[in-house]
């Protein structure tokens, strides 16, 4: 069937059905693009209000910190010069501290300064050395006290030419340290000559340590200690050794009083640790 020459296109009816259809779409999509497009530009205009507000808010943050600065320069400055000052203040309170602490003490000579070194082990005072610097690049040592088994030399190389007061501490700790180990020594010589078979053998420098000792003062000579300091820096050994001199096999019991007795070396000064025994084999009686 075809349609009458009216300027209506062929085909039938369906296809014109067809053809009305999407003239119809084509118009609903005409409508709806400037719809969705006013939805678009109206959301990208809120957000460029609000960015907007944003950044206008912030230029007025730093406006005023600005105004502040230009304000108060002085103010800033005073505060950065006292902080410098507190910290110098600090530091020299805590210099003056340590040498307290360490026993140091000088005087100014015409070469360049003499430096007292005073050892102590648990408040008490012993032994001082002096040390006599030369004031000059490079900084040399004059003339000084220091035993000769502490290593001066090696401490020197480290630290005199770069850092002169972490050379005298350390110097100092390597000095309080042999003094608290020859402090132990004498007082286990001289407070518990009882309880040992024989004297006390040791070192020129005091950290390695030998001697046989008893528990008991009415009994027998059991126990062989070997206490040894590899750290010139401690006054407590780094290793010990106690070995049984009875000539029966080592019991349960003794083996078990040998362990506590190194745990006790390790842990204590020497006149501590027979102290300790002592008391206890008074507890015994």
């Amino acid at each position: 069937m075809e349609w009458a020459n009216d300027g209506k296109s062929k085909g039938g009816v369906l296809a014109h059905l067809e053809r009305l259809e999407i003239q119809v779409n084509r118009s609903r999509k005409n409508l709806e693009d400037p719809q969705r497009a006013q939805a678009v530009e109206s959301a990208l205009g809120t957000k460029i209000h609000k960015l907007r507000c944003l950044r206008d808010k912030l230029r007025a943050e730093v406006k005023q910190r600005q105004a502040r600065v230009r304000a108060s320069p002085d103010q800033t400055l005073e505060i950065s010069e006292q902080e410098v000052m507190e910290r110098r203040q600090e530091k020299v309170k805590a210099i003056l501290q340590a040498y307290r602490f360490t026993g140091l003490s000088g005087k100014l000579t015409s070469r360049g300064v003499c430096v007292c070194i005073s050892t102590a082990f648990e408040g008490n005072l012993l032994d001082s050395y002096f040390i006599d610097l030369v004031i000059q690049k490079p900084l040399r040592i004059h003339h000084h006290s220091i035993p000769v088994f502490i290593p001066l030399e090696e401490i020197s190389a480290k630290y005199l030419q770069n850092n002169i007061q972490h050379f005298l501490f350390c110097l100092c700790e390597y000095l309080n340290a042999y003094a608290g180990r020859k402090y132990q020594a004498d007082r286990l010589q001289s407070d518990f000559a009882a309880f040992l078979a024989g004297p006390l053998q040791r070192n020129s420098l005091c950290n390695l340590l030998s001697f046989t000792y008893k528990v008991e003062l009415r009994g027998q000579f059991p126990f062989r200690a070997r206490l040894q300091y590899k750290d010139l820096t401690t006054t407590l050994p780094t290793d010990v050794t106690i070995t049984y001199q009875g000539t029966d096999a080592l019991s349960p019991s003794w083996e078990e009083q040998r362990a506590s007795h190194e745990n006790l070396f390790f842990s204590k000064p020497l006149h501590h640790v027979f102290t300790y025994l002592q008391e206890k084999e008074k507890s015994w009686i």
